[in-house]
């Protein structure tokens, strides 16, 4: 059998063509002028950041975007960028096929505002501080007392449950934190304190407090109460 034959050699013709026809595509597409640059925000929440503050960091000092070819774009660079913005939680930076520089970003999310002799910031949904802005002020619980003695990954835990929960969200309105660790909640409209305790069985706190709050509402009893104890878990302590 012939190794070279007339189906073989077309078959090298066609691999060569496609190689060739890809590296020109190639080329031609690393040789694209930028057109023009984009910002996308993706998320539900408001705008933080201004989208020009962004757009800014696409463009390198002192160049103009028409003489910018893709192959010379450090994409990772403008990311790493972008990413010190304190209120950007990830950004991707491509260059769509038409030549459009974009840049999505999705933003921190903010759980909870914290006043203290520094200034103000937030907590976002990792526990770190995000910065405020002048562009959208979230309304979120306030956060005061002694932040630090509690490992943020726990204050975030009961920061994103208040968040995540319409009853809860629309009920507390502050957190305090003890020097022992344990948190002191404010209700919008009654005037009791919640003595949360500990950061442990969250989620158990939680369900006891709006168990309580639906039975005590029915019956009118809750302007009698100053502390709704819920340290332990399998009933809730009322002092009036």
């Amino acid at each position: 059998m012939k190794f070279f034959t007339w189906i073989n050699i077309r078959l090298v013709l066609m691999i060569i063509a496609v190689i060739s026809l890809f590296s020109f595509t190639s080329h031609r597409n690393a040789m694209r002028k930028i057109k023009k640059t984009e910002v996308v925000f993706v998320g539900e929440n408001k705008l933080f950041l201004k989208p020009e503050m962004v757009n800014k960091l696409l463009i390198e000092k002192n160049q103009d975007l028409k003489t910018i070819n893709k192959v010379d774009l450090d994409l990772k660079k403008l990311e790493n960028a972008i990413s010190k913005q304190k209120s950007i939680q990830k950004v991707d930076v491509f260059v769509s096929v038409d030549g459009i520089l974009k840049a999505v970003v999705k933003q921190k999310t903010p759980l909870g505002r914290v006043f203290d002799e520094s200034g103000s910031f937030y907590i976002d949904s990792e526990g770190n501080r995000m910065p405020l802005s002048d562009n959208y002020t979230a309304r979120v619980p306030l956060i005061s007392g002694e932040i630090d003695v509690v490992k943020k990954e726990k204050l975030s835990e009961v920061l994103k449950m208040i968040d995540k929960d319409e009853f809860l969200k629309k009920n507390i309105i502050g957190v305090q934190v003890l020097p022992n660790g344990s948190l002191i909640m404010a209700s919008r409209n009654y005037d009791y304190q919640i003595d949360f305790g500990r950061t442990i069985n969250i989620e158990k706190k939680f369900r006891n407090y709006k168990a309580f709050f639906q039975k005590a509402v029915l019956d009118s009893t809750l302007t009698k109460y100053k502390k709704i104890n819920l340290k332990f878990t399998k009933q809730v302590v009322c002092i009036k």
